[in-house]
């Protein structure tokens, strides 16, 4: 018989990682018009965050960044979760990269 504790411990910490989640401060970039809406976004430095996603194109987008490595589609009138950090003070660039000559942005880590 395995003992309860064991049993319970991968319950307890896969609640313990959505209450974190959670927790995390949360910012939302909105891709209207093959735009980042904002294009400079301002966040903490040495913190993890949420970051949404709103594609309120009727396209589809690839939010990306070489700077932060990170890329995910974002399908058509539809949202994505990206979650970044914690991140050193600076700017660090993002882009659609179906649409790179209009969707680019910065995040401004402070």
């Amino acid at each position: 018989m395995k003992h309860p504790f064991l049993v319970a411990a991968p319950m307890l910490l896969a609640l313990a990682g959505t209450a974190a989640a959670n927790d995390l401060p949360e910012y939302t970039l909105v891709i209207k018009n093959h735009v980042y809406q904002p294009s400079k976004l301002k966040v903490p430095a040495g913190t993890k965050f949420r970051l949404i996603v709103n594609n309120q194109d009727a396209t589809p987008e690839e939010f990306e960044s070489t700077d932060f490595n990170r890329e995910k589609i974002v399908l058509p009138n539809s949202s994505i979760t990206v979650y970044v950090g914690p991140l050193r003070a600076g700017n660090y660039g993002f882009f659609g990269d179906f649409h790179q000559s209009t969707a680019q942005g910065r995040l401004i880590v402070e």
